[in-house]
């Protein structure tokens, strides 16, 4: 396959306040064809959200803004594009435009189309119908800040078990309770 494909680096840059510092980002494979919808789907997972019931919004560097129209009821920003329908082939090589997850948390992200194309065969090993990460790095924050499953903000986090995965039940050799002296 010919170097059609563009590759665009993703990064965290803020969200609930908060401006992680190295930035954990994600570079993906996106097809010319894809829409930014596919793309906004593709950061969501890569960036480990699971509540995707929010709201999108990428902003082009000449201020045009792409984001989900059949979700503002008729409040959608003026002149907005629809990402379901608004393909990546609008975007330049070496374009950088922003990506907001949530407008509650404002999970902001920096985008950065690469200068060259590339060949997904060459970077992903398939072609893949969706916009998909090949490269990543970086701490991922949960998207609501909780650090463990009942997590409400104001408790301390459960004690660790004396015994390193000892809580766990022995499926593997390294789990569960383990005799003094093994």
């Amino acid at each position: 396959m010919a170097r059609t494909w563009l590759s665009i680096r993703v990064e965290l840059v803020s969200g609930r306040g908060v401006e992680p510092w190295p930035r954990p980002g994600r570079i993906f494979a996106a097809a010319r064809s894809h829409t930014f919808e596919q793309l906004a789907d593709a950061i969501d997972t890569a960036f480990a959200r699971w509540d995707l019931a929010h709201m999108h919004m990428f902003t082009l560097a000449d201020s045009t803004e792409i984001t989900t129209l059949d979700l503002w009821d008729g409040d959608e920003p003026e002149g907005s594009l629809d990402s379901a329908r608004t393909k990546l082939s609008r975007l330049t090589l070496g374009e950088q435009f922003a990506y907001l997850f949530d407008f509650g948390d404002d999970w902001a992200h920096l985008c950065t189309v690469a200068a060259t194309k590339i060949d997904p065969l060459d970077h992903i090993g398939a072609v893949p119908p969706i916009p998909l990460p090949y490269f990543g790095w970086g701490d991922l924050p949960d998207q609501y800040g909780r650090r463990w499953d009942e997590d409400d903000g104001e408790s301390s986090p459960p004690k660790r078990p004396a015994q390193p995965l000892a809580d766990l039940p022995p499926i593997l050799p390294w789990w569960g309770p383990r005799q003094r002296g093994q």
